[in-house]
């Protein structure tokens, strides 16, 4: 009874570990930064800044910032994003778009395999339009900073959070006034490997 017994929790306890083994976990991270971020790779991907709904003045805002970056050295890029824009209220639109040319780095210090952490500067130009109002398609300077972290998810594909400091005269409210604010952004980047490169 004892041999039988035995048996049968040798039994249960190898097919429990096979059935463990078969299954597949989702990816969550990949160990490849180091290679993701040098000399000769390309970024592509793109960022959500702002989306959301006031209730009180009634206003959709949503702003969506698609980039292309080459690492020009090991840990930094140089590229351009593209800025647009929409925000609805009551009584019209507001269309908002631009080009900011950056320059990323990412830092060495506190690299691990599976993440890195980088830091951005942007200038560029922007603009926005108020339908049926005076002065559309006015243009103004965009500069700014902006602070991020970077999470590996696969080999090259890495989701992105930014604290953004940005700076810009374009008439994105009903004044003309400058407009400098923080802002949170995440996105989802791309890396692709130079020629002749794998990863």
């Amino acid at each position: 009874m004892k041999l039988l017994f035995t048996l049968l929790l040798c039994f249960i306890t190898f097919f429990a570990t096979a059935q463990d083994d078969m299954i597949t976990r989702p990816q969550t991270t990949a160990a490849v930064a180091g290679e993701a971020v040098a000399k000769g790779n390309w970024l592509v991907g793109a960022s959500i800044a702002n989306i959301g709904h006031n209730f009180k003045s009634e206003t959709f805002t949503f702003d969506v910032n698609p980039r292309a970056a080459y690492f020009i050295s090991d840990n930094a890029a140089i590229g351009a994003q593209v800025q647009l824009g929409f925000i609805a209220y009551d009584g019209g639109e507001d269309f908002r778009y631009g080009l900011t040319p950056f320059v990323r780095y990412y830092f060495p210090e506190g690299a691990a395999p599976t993440h890195r952490w980088f830091g951005e500067a942007v200038v560029g130009f922007a603009g926005s339009s108020f339908e049926d109002a005076e002065g559309d398609a006015i243009f103004s300077a965009v500069y700014g900073v902006s602070a991020g972290y970077a999470h590996f998810v696969a080999s090259n594909v890495a989701l992105e959070g930014m604290l953004n400091l940005i700076r810009s005269n374009a008439n994105i409210d009903v004044s003309n006034d400058s407009s400098t604010g923080l802002s949170l952004s995440i996105g989802l980047q791309i890396y692709l490997p130079g020629s002749g490169k794998s990863f």
